[in-house]
């Protein structure tokens, strides 16, 4: 029996997990030469995963315990999930709607151009968030403008439940968090590369966030899940599996294509019930959907990917239900 009641999913951007984990102990990665840290931005769209796959592209570069030490450590005390694939083998639109909606009419991030072989939004989608709502259960959006695709879901354009991403930190302080959080860090903390951004002040972002919540009185109801929106134009040695093709049209190789699933990227599962272990149960980012379904007993739409016979599993794995809880806060240097 779970015994959790607010679920925090944390989307941070633009990497593989082989470009951040793949020399982590027992997982199935591949060790490549350092990345530096900042690293310029790549073109990571369709296109450019169709030749990544093709093998003419992705950046045979990682990080590891050195550049991201909070994030390491986490792994180290918590769930792994090193079969953790992007829905869409894109970028990121198409990926945040997975996370909230289950499901994304766009193979590519919306645009002028882009509208010629895709819709453009708003989009007409049910979501989690609206679910949730309609079974009067509380959501949050902490994203600042344009870090998030909430607008861009018709029924959650204009809902107050869209707030700031620093509120997160004040309403951790007063003791509130909602049972169902998307938490989007600033761009500067987002690890996206390019600007001059670093993974570094991205680690530094999420270890302030994982403290705040462990040394709250939030800590043994909460699950903490940490993802990353997409590839990133980065490589992954693991080939993603195909669940579906883009019927559509756009740039010459789109139609028929692989559109469901993309490369893995990282996942971690951070809770006083969370397993100290790699996971290697097959997930993508509609598992966090699913997990919410599940834990708050809520009946899923009609979106393909939560019918069953998916293959993307709920995330129970990650979680042991029966043994204490580990109440303590978590450490942020690896070992």
């Amino acid at each position: 029996m779970s015994t959790i009641e607010h679920v925090v999913i944390v989307v941070k951007e633009n990497h593989t997990f082989d470009n951040f984990f793949g020399a982590f102990p027992g997982a199935q990665g591949v060790t490549l030469p350092a990345a530096p840290d900042p690293h310029p931005d790549q073109n990571h769209d369709h296109g450019a995963w169709l030749a990544a796959v093709a093998g003419t592209g992705g950046v045979r570069m990682q990080y590891g315990p050195k550049n991201i030490p909070a994030t390491w450590a986490l792994a180290q005390q918590y769930a792994l999930c090193d079969q953790y694939f992007t829905d869409v083998g894109s970028e990121s639109e198409p990926n945040h709607l997975f996370l909230i909606a289950a499901d994304s009419p766009v193979i590519d991030d919306s645009s002028a151009t882009r509208s010629k072989y895709q819709p453009s939004p708003p989009y007409n989608l049910p979501s989690l968030p609206a679910l949730l709502q309609q079974n009067k259960r509380q959501w949050r959006n902490y994203a600042d403008a344009k870090s998030s695709y909430f607008t861009n879901i018709q029924a959650l354009r204009t809902n107050p439940w869209s707030v700031a991403s620093a509120q997160f930190d004040a309403d951790v302080k007063s003791g509130f968090l909602p049972d169902v959080a998307w938490l989007y860090p600033p761009y500067p903390d987002s690890d996206h590369p390019g600007g001059g951004r670093t993974v570094a002040t991205g680690d530094t972002w999420t270890h302030t966030r994982v403290e705040a919540v462990a040394q709250s009185s939030l800590w043994a109801s909460s699950a903490i899940i940490i993802t990353w929106d997409d590839w990133g134009g980065w490589y992954d040695h693991v080939k993603a599996p195909q669940r579906s093709t883009w019927a559509g049209a756009g740039p010459k190789g789109y139609h028929g294509s692989q559109f469901r699933y993309g490369y893995r990227v990282p996942c971690l599962v951070v809770s006083p019930y969370a397993r100290q272990q790699v996971i290697h149960q097959m997930y993508s980012h509609v598992s966090c959907v699913k997990f919410c379904l599940r834990l708050f007993g809520l009946p899923a739409w009609g979106a393909p990917a939560l019918q069953p016979g998916d293959p993307s599993g709920d995330l129970w794995e990650c979680f042991d239900f029966q043994s204490p809880p580990r109440l303590a806060v978590p450490r942020f240097t690896p070992v």
